[in-house]
């Protein structure tokens, strides 16, 4: 199938500008990436959908609805809660050259670590397979000893599309 990177960090560290920019970049090259956002807030989703076909049919008690046309496709649920690995099961029948999954810390997927201020860094000594951090704060040589560190965000996707970081999956 492809690759599969995981974006971390707490809110407002930039996880969402940094996924976007690496789409871009990637997109340039010819890759096609697909997205795997955790929304980690309080609540459930605002879908948007209520007036339209598919919320009706979740309103009169669908499990899960799908709507296709005209080259778009929008599956929706308010049901189902799928695990991170079944998300991705069901990416692979997309052929998906990279797979950027956004949050989801304790993941195992090689992560790009973004760090905002000083109280970020115990984050990383929670963390598995920490491929890169991005840090607006000066990081300590223990850190930067340990891991590739970036402060600029689009060299840091630069370095991750050049070494083609990642896990291969099937």
């Amino acid at each position: 199938m492809g690759r599969i990177l995981q974006v971390v960090g707490y809110q407002n560290s930039g996880k969402t500008t940094f996924v976007v920019d690496y789409i871009k970049m990637a997109a340039e090259q010819g890759l096609k990436v697909g997205t795997i956002k955790h929304h980690g807030h309080q609540g459930t989703i605002d879908m948007g959908d209520h007036k339209k076909d598919t919320g009706k049919h979740r309103k009169a008690g669908a499990y899960v609805s799908v709507v296709e046309g005209n080259g778009s496709f929008f599956l929706a649920s308010e049901q189902v809660s799928l695990s991170l690995d079944q998300m991705i099961s069901l990416y692979s029948h997309f052929q998906l050259d990279v797979i950027v999954v956004e949050g989801y810390k304790t993941a195992g997927y090689p992560k790009v670590v973004l760090i905002s201020s000083h109280d970020d860094l115990h984050m990383l000594d929670d963390l598995i397979n920490v491929s890169s951090v991005i840090s607006r704060v000066v990081l300590p040589v223990t850190i930067t000893k340990k891991y590739n560190c970036f402060t600029n965000p689009l060299e840091c996707i630069k370095w991750l599309l050049t070494n083609k970081v990642g896990e291969m999956i099937d």
